[in-house]
């Protein structure tokens, strides 16, 4: 019951921002803002504090993953309001105004003021913008995200204590769910990165997570060389991030989505049998995510589980591409109006 709960709450939010993404104005512009917001600081902080910092013991790259992790709202408010169309200076004054907020309180903040940023700019006349701006758009920013704090924090928190507790006794069930749900977030604006830090997975759930999402870099490979969406550097970006091609994936959802849950699902089995744990929040990259599992699990046994689910994720692709083959599919050319080069 509480797996079942927990999973209904995951994909409730996960609907609200697919909603968001297809409805809200400049949804898609905004949702690409959060996954650049989410690499700028969630993807350097996996790295660096993670990795070169906790895995390879350098103290000073550590701090740069800090200070790259701390600033997920900044980064957001900033994104967002560049997509939207806020002059630099003030996407920056949002950014600034949230500091120390998480990415989603600091998007959401950035979002809204975004528009009040571009009312004032048209009303008030030149000069006197600047002096709106501070004197308005700052503190409503701050205010925006300290109100919508809490209520993220509690929602997506009680999701992820839902899920830890639920793992010990349905972890086959666990690694289907959040293997899959995960790995197909890590190809949404959201971000796998920003989800899994979001709801503060640890222990087994992170571990699915984490190397769920390592998988995909082998299953979106072999899908997306055999499917054809691009040239060969496409292929290559997707596995080894997929967010650099989130206009790709977002103009071919059903293909992509479903491979993916599949073998995520397949994936997160596999971690669940070997009994891994993750307790670095918010890695759940291909590469970050599989290199911090030796900090916290035997490295024979690490391997030997690295080795199976790359397997499982070729054959997840191999399987996609199969059922798939005759689906009509939009090809980089088509969205991006450039020239393909031969794979």
């Amino acid at each position: 019951m509480e797996i079942l709960k927990g999973t209904l709450l995951l994909l409730l939010v996960l609907s609200l921002f697919s909603l968001f993404s297809f409805k809200a104005p400049n949804g898609m512009k905004a949702m690409g803002a959060l996954a650049n917001a989410a690499v700028a600081s969630f993807l350097v902080e996996a790295f660096q504090l993670y990795v070169g910092g906790d895995l390879f013991g350098f103290e000073f790259l550590g701090e740069v993953g800090t200070s790259a992790g701390s600033l997920g709202g900044v980064a957001g408010a900033t994104l967002v309001g560049l997509a939207m169309g806020v002059s630099p200076v003030y996407a920056m004054l949002m950014g600034a105004s949230v500091a120390k907020f998480g990415l989603l309180p600091g998007f959401f903040a950035g979002y809204l003021v975004s528009f009040v940023i571009k009312q004032i700019v048209k009303r008030v006349p030149e000069g006197l913008d600047l002096i709106a701006c501070i004197v308005i758009a700052a503190p409503l920013t701050r205010y925006i995200a300290q109100v919508t704090d809490p209520i993220i924090k509690g929602t997506l928190l009680q999701i992820g204590g839902i899920l830890e507790s639920a793992s010990a006794d349905s972890p086959i069930i666990m690694g289907i769910i959040l293997g899959g749900v995960i790995t197909v977030v890590a190809t949404a604006p959201l971000s796998s990165m920003a989800l899994t830090a979001m709801i503060g997975l640890t222990g087994m759930p992170m571990a699915i997570g984490a190397l769920a999402v390592t998988s995909s870099s082998f299953m979106n490979y072999v899908f997306f060389k055999r499917m054809k969406f691009g040239d060969k550097r496409t292929t290559i970006a997707v596995a080894i991030e997929p967010l650099t091609q989130a206009d790709l994936i977002s103009a071919n959802p059903i293909p992509v989505y479903i491979t993916n849950f599949m073998g995520g699902a397949m994936a997160g089995v596999i971690v669940s049998q070997f009994g891994l744990i993750n307790n670095a929040t918010g890695t759940a990259t291909p590469i970050a995510g599989l290199m911090v599992m030796y900090g916290f699990n035997d490295a024979t046994t690490v391997t030997i589980c690295a080795v199976a689910i790359a397997i499982s994720g070729i054959i997840a692709g191999y399987i996609g591409s199969l059922i798939f083959k005759n689906y009509k599919i939009r090809t980089v050319a088509e969205i991006r109006g450039t020239s393909e080069q031969a794979a």
